[in-house]
């Protein structure tokens, strides 16, 4: 079954990074968190958790965005170019595990005692 994902990103670190021109990047983001959730088509739930790292030291003061400057949109575009082929394979697998695996039942076994609606005794 097909699922539609969503994304969020729900933290990040940061610090000053020095890149290859020897130029400080302040406040350079460095770890990210993020989870994707995805629904499938009768509205079952699973979401996925993830981190991915980042490092400014290749990335040239022309082209650096300082964090204050950057919105989600961005980060996730960040994110979403490292969660690729088997990555995102194994992200929208465990997403549908949690979906089928919520829809695993434990009845009672029909040998079992009936339970009784009295006191002890």
């Amino acid at each position: 079954m097909a699922l539609t994902l969503s994304w969020e990103v729900t933290g990040v670190k940061t610090r000053n990074e020095t890149n290859t021109d020897g130029n400080t990047l302040s406040d350079a983001i460095v770890q990210t968190y993020w989870k994707c959730k995805g629904v499938d088509s009768d509205g079952n739930e699973g979401s996925f958790s993830g981190a991915t790292p980042f490092s400014a030291a290749n990335v040239p003061v022309g082209s650096f965005v300082p964090f204050a400057n950057l919105n989600e949109e961005v980060v996730l575009g960040w994110i979403r170019s490292v969660v690729v082929g088997d990555y995102s394979n194994h992200v929208q697998m465990q997403i549908q595990n949690q979906i089928d695996d919520a829809s695993v039942q434990e009845p009672e076994m029909p040998w079992a005692p009936e339970p009784t609606s009295g006191p002890p005794e």
